[in-house]
């Protein structure tokens, strides 16, 4: 018989991520089992970011990229 034992730290991180919206408890669950090694099927995309997915695609074939500019400023935002 297995028992499982969490660190501290990590009863830390699920004690204070249960508090965020669940789309992001999603996303760190998700990223936590991928992480562990767990095979997850794909997730299906909304008509919203069907619609942002096309439409990136279409600027990148008329090749509309971000400038310089625009990337530091995104960097800048984040303190990266």
């Amino acid at each position: 018989m297995h028992i499982a034992v969490m660190t501290e730290l990590f009863k830390l991180a699920v004690e204070t991520t249960s508090k965020l919206p669940d789309e992001l408890q999603d996303e760190i669950a998700q990223a936590m089992l991928s992480l562990a090694g767990e095979q997850l099927p794909p997730i299906g995309l909304t008509a919203e970011d069907e619609a942002s997915l096309a439409e990136s695609l279409a600027q990148s074939a008329r090749g509309e990229y971000a400038s310089d500019e625009e990337i530091s400023a995104i960097w800048a935002k984040y303190d990266l």
